[in-house]
C-alpha cells in the first residue's frame, strides 16, 4: 500500500461574511396615523385651494392621498411585497369608515335633534286631542302600538318559521322541501308595501275586517318568517350530525332528538335570529300605514280600531311640517333607534350567553 502524501495549500485570506438576518427594515407602528393627519391636512389644503366647499369631497382627496402616500413610502422603505399588504390594509380601513361615517353621523344627527323634546312627559303622554302645529305631546300611544303588533307578528312568525326550518334541514327531502325553500328565497325579496297590499285585501276588503294593529301584525308577520327561517335554518345545520347518530344510536325517536339535542346546541342562534328578526320588522312604515292607519289616543285592543306605532307616528309628524312635529319625529326616531339596538344587544348577549364553554 503506497502511502499518499496530502499536500496543505494555504487558504487565501477572504473577508468576513456580514450576518444573515431575515429582518427587513419596517415603518414604525405610529406611522399610519401620522400619515392619516397628513392626508387629512393636505386633502384639506387642496380642497381650499380648489374652491371646493363640499367636505366630504376634502375627505375623498385626503383617503386618496393617504393611500397612494402610504403605498409609496412603505415600497421604498419595506419593499414591493409589504408594500402591497400595506395597500390591501389601507383600502380595507377606508371602506370601513366609508360604511361607518354616514351611520355615526345619521346617529349624531338623531341624538341632536331628538334630544329637544324627549323626556318623561315625552315617553308617557300621547298626542290626545293637541293640535299637531303645537309644542307638546308624546308617543305613549305609539310605543303602545308597536310593542303589540310586533309582539303579536312574533307569536305568528316565529312558530311557523322554526318548524319550516325543522322540516328543511331534518326532513325535507323532495320536490316539496324545493318548492318550500324557492318560496322561503321568493318571500324573502318581497317589498314590505306587498305584505301590506297583500292583507289590505284578504282582510279589509274581501273579509271586511276594519284597520286595526292585528291586521298589521299579520303584514309584519309575513316579512319576519323568511328571516327567521333562514337564520333558523343555518343554525340547525351547525349542530353535528355525530350528535344526531348517537342520540339515534340510543334508541330515541327522531323527533325527541330534535326536541332534546339539536334545538338546545342551537338555542342560542334560533334567538339571536329571532331577535334580529323583530329588529327588522320594528322600523317597518309601509304595512302599518295601509293597515293600522294612526290614531292619535292611546288604543290597547290591537284587534279593533286604528292603532299607532313609532315609524308611521314619525311619518305622521313629519308631514305635518311645523316646527314641533319635527321635533317630536326626531324625537321617536330616536326611541325607535335606540329600541332596536337594544333588541341587537339582547340577541349578542343571548347568542354569548347561550355559546358553549370551553374549558382551559
Amino acid at each position: 500500500m503506497s502511502n499518499v502524501i496530502t499536500e496543505k495549500r494555504p487558504v487565501a485570506d477572504s473577508a468576513p461574511l456580514p450576518p444573515v438576518t431575515l429582518r427587513q427594515a419596517r415603518l414604525p407602528r405610529w406611522s399610519p396615523p401620522v400619515f392619516a393627519l397628513v392626508a387629512l391636512a393636505a386633502g384639506a389644503g387642496i380642497g381650499l385651494v380648489a374652491g371646493l366647499d363640499s367636505k366630504i369631497q376634502w375627505g375623498l382627496i385626503a383617503a386618496l392621498l393617504f393611500i397612494l402616500g402610504t403605498y409609496a413610502v412603505a415600497a421604498k422603505v419595506e419593499g414591493a411585497r409589504q408594500a402591497k399588504d400595506r395597500l390591501a390594509t389601507s383600502l380595507v380601513w377606508i371602506a370601513f369608515l366609508l360604511a361607518v361615517l354616514p351611520l355615526a353621523s345619521l346617529i349624531w344627527e338623531t341624538v341632536v335633534r331628538g334630544s329637544k323634546v324627549l323626556d318623561g312627559y315625552f315617553l308617557t303622554h300621547s298626542m290626545g286631542t293637541l293640535p299637531d302645529a303645537m309644542v307638546g305631546g308624546g308617543i305613549n300611544h305609539a310605543i303602545t302600538g308597536t310593542l303589540q303588533q310586533v309582539g303579536l307578528a312574533t307569536l305568528i312568525a316565529a312558530p311557523i318559521g322554526l318548524l319550516t326550518a325543522i322540516y328543511l334541514v331534518e326532513y325535507g327531502r323532495g320536490r316539496l322541501a324545493k318548492a318550500v325553500t324557492f318560496f322561503v328565497d321568493v318571500m324573502t325579496g318581497v317589498p314590505s308595501i306587498v305584505a301590506g297590499l297583500f292583507v289590505l285585501s284578504v282582510w279589509i276588503l274581501i273579509l271586511g275586517f276594519g284597520p286595526s294593529g292585528f291586521a298589521g301584525s299579520m303584514a309584519l308577520a309575513i316579512l319576519m318568517m323568511p328571516v327567521v327561517v333562514r337564520s333558523t335554518e343555518e343554525m340547525l345545520k351547525l349542530v353535528p350530525n355525530e350528535l344526531r347518530e348517537a342520540s339515534l344510536a340510543l334508541g330515541v325517536p327522531k323527533w325527541r332528538t330534535i326536541l332534546k339535542v339539536v334545538l338546545p346546541t342551537s338555542i342560542g342562534g334560533i334567538t339571536t335570529g329571532v331577535m334580529l328578526a323583530i329588529a327588522r320588522i320594528t322600523g317597518e312604515t309601509a304595512p302599518v300605514l295601509l293597515l293600522v292607519w294612526g290614531a292619535k289616543t292611546i288604543n290597547n285592543n290591537p284587534f279593533e280600531g286604528a292603532q299607532q306605532s313609532l315609524p308611521l307616528y314619525v311619518y305622521q309628524q313629519w308631514q305635518q311640517g311645523s316646527e314641533a312635529s319635527y321635533d317630536r319625529a326626531w324625537a321617536a326616531a330616536l326611541v325607535l333607534i335606540a329600541f332596536v339596538m337594544i333588541l341587537n344587544l339582547v340577541a349578542r348577549g343571548i347568542a354569548r350567553w347561550k355559546a358553549p364553554k370551553t374549558g382551559r
